[in-house]
């Protein structure tokens, strides 16, 4: 009877298991060296110039006005930063939500058999998306807004006839559009809307757990709606929570109201249709990648056109369009940085202009990146959650 050869252990430095740890071992030491070596750099010229290294900075006041706020000169360079972050959220929800919509329609016509609407869909994505971000905001602030309308003293009115206090105002520098005004019973009003929107999740289980039980229509969101929607349209004409604020021209300014600037409408339009451009796309891609036997399936089923997309083809085609949607959102984020071309006092435009007040820059670009960061978690965060709702369970 044969005896098995022993396999015998090559030594350590031809093992490959081992030098693979000793090679990732080396690379790691070498960059924590190098990022050590950098460190210790800024530090010596920093404290050789004089420059503090430590954050103490961010209790001291700014020292500048932001236009369109109530920050003031006094305030602190931490609240500096959360107007940087509530400024550049602003942008960044509007944008997504707009960008979602009219990507996902842009998207659908380029699909769609009225040869018009599918060319027209065409030239918009194939124009847009071959253009820098940074040019679309400029020519959107420059030659839609400022060079087209005219100044806040001759503010253009539209909706209202002269001697009316009913009126939105355009001007170069700002648009004025109508506002709520909180009044007493505000509070008690969004107790309400809160109790109904906790019931309106509770009928929401109870209606899937009835339709799963007796395979009868649920209607969820024909029943939450007439719930959530109706409780609140009752509690404001009872409880009367809320006033009309009406914009009103004063002298080289525009009262009352809600105002927002130029800068802030053209950066987030432009980043909207720009974003909008390559959703579409990922939307057409997704909606191709759809087996054509679903579509023949829809038809079969005497579908409409309407209940083929809405029953059949997107939540299919969603499946593939949210992850590299999910790209497009964050580049939209930080594509609002580019604020600083037109003035809007986003997070990165004033976390210049501090910089510019004799604030340390290291230390101010680090609290900026963090923040990116943090948006970016974020946003992938929720986006990420939202596609594993999507994603098909296996049994």
């Amino acid at each position: 009877m044969a005896i098995p050869a022993v396999a015998s252990r090559p030594p350590l430095w031809r093992n490959i298991r081992v030098l693979r740890v000793v090679a990732q071992v080396v690379v790691v030491a070498l960059v924590v060296l190098g990022l050590r070596q950098l460190f210790q750099n800024l530090v010596s010229g920093l404290e050789a110039t004089g420059i503090s290294t430590t954050f103490d900075f961010l209790d001291s006041p700014a020292g500048f006005r932001v236009a369109d706020s109530d920050f003031n000169p006094r305030s602190s360079s931490t609240a500096l930063f959360a107007q940087g972050v509530k400024n550049t959220l602003l942008v960044a929800i509007v944008g997504i939500l707009l960008a979602s919509v009219i990507g996902l329609l842009v998207g659908i016509a380029r699909l769609s058999s009225n040869w018009l609407l599918a060319k027209l869909a065409t030239a918009f994505v194939e124009t847009l998306r071959n253009i820098p971000p940074l040019v679309v905001i400029i020519f959107f602030f420059a030659a839609m807004f400022r060079d087209a309308l005219p100044a806040v003293r001759e503010a253009r009115r539209v909706g209202a006839p002269a001697g009316d206090e009913t009126a939105f105002y355009f001007s170069n520098s700002s648009f004025a559009i109508p506002s709520f005004v909180r009044e007493d019973a505000f509070s008690t009003w969004l107790l309400l809307v809160g109790i109904l929107f906790v019931c309106s999740i509770a009928l929401w289980i109870w209606r899937s757990r009835v339709e799963v039980a007796t395979g009868k229509p649920a209607r969820r969101v024909a029943v939450t709606t007439a719930v959530l929607g109706g409780g609140s349209l009752l509690g404001l004409l009872v409880l009367d929570p809320l006033s009309w604020s009406w914009p009103r021209l004063e002298g080289n300014t525009i009262g009352g109201g809600f105002r927002f600037t130029t800068a802030y409408a053209a950066l987030t339009l432009a980043l909207a249709l720009y974003t909008a451009s390559h959703i579409a796309e990922i939307i057409r891609g997704s909606i191709q990648a759809v087996h054509k036997g679903q579509f023949e399936a829809a038809e079969a089923l005497a579908l409409s056109g309407f209940q083929r997309y809405r029953f059949v083809i997107l939540p299919q085609a969603l499946r593939i369009a949210v992850p590299p949607t999910i790209n497009q959102y964050l580049n939209l984020t930080k594509n609002t940085s580019l604020a600083v071309a037109i003035g809007y006092p986003d997070l990165t435009n004033l976390t210049k202009s501090l910089i510019g007040n004799g604030k340390p820059a290291p230390q101010s670009i680090l609290i900026l990146m963090a923040i990116y960061l943090s948006f970016s978690l974020v946003i992938s965060l929720l986006v990420n959650l939202f596609n594993r709702r999507l994603r098909l369970v296996g049994r």
